[in-house]
């Protein structure tokens, strides 16, 4: 069942999707539109769980699952990862990949393959003060940490100590 984001306790499960660009407004309409109506019907072995998810900036996407009474089963969180894919097909573009890194750059979310990182950090383009998404987020009080100094995450080892 559909809970507001806000209302959603403390302790809840969180998944973090990170879009490679912003989406406008008709996709951030679309998606919302969709995920409102997978959270209303979101179960796991045929019991609603209480679900929400929000979207930062028409482009990081928040997915949160209250498992105090009930927690999300393999196949729950598989019927969720299908729901992202669906609109990763429908919007052209990529919420699943796990290989990049989103951070900040005047304020505006940029994402970039994991795997070229260190080239930017090495360009310049990313600073031990840049923002970064921390990838670790787990629950919900934990998100007051959801950027972080890039000095902070793993990106540390590409900077001279």
């Amino acid at each position: 069942m559909y809970v507001d984001f806000n209302k959603m306790p403390e302790n809840s499960r969180v998944w973090v999707y990170q879009a490679e660009r912003t989406l406008n407004e008709q996709e951030a309409s679309q998606l919302k539109r969709r995920l409102t109506a997978f959270c209303e019907g979101w179960n796991t072995h045929g019991n609603l769980m209480p679900t929400s998810f929000d979207l930062i900036e028409n482009q990081i996407i928040l997915l949160a699952v209250d498992e105090s009474n009930l927690g999300a089963s393999g196949c729950s969180i598989d019927s969720s990862v299908r729901v992202l894919r669906q609109l990763e097909a429908s919007l052209g573009v990529d919420l699943t990949n796990q290989g990049k890194v989103s951070y900040k750059n005047n304020q505006t979310i940029k994402v970039s393959p994991a795997l070229g990182i260190k080239q930017k950090v090495l360009a310049g383009e990313i600073s031990v003060d840049t923002e970064v998404i921390n990838p670790l987020i787990k629950e919900k009080s934990h998100l007051n940490q959801l950027w972080i100094p890039a000095k902070s995450s793993w990106l540390n080892k590409f900077f001279p100590n």
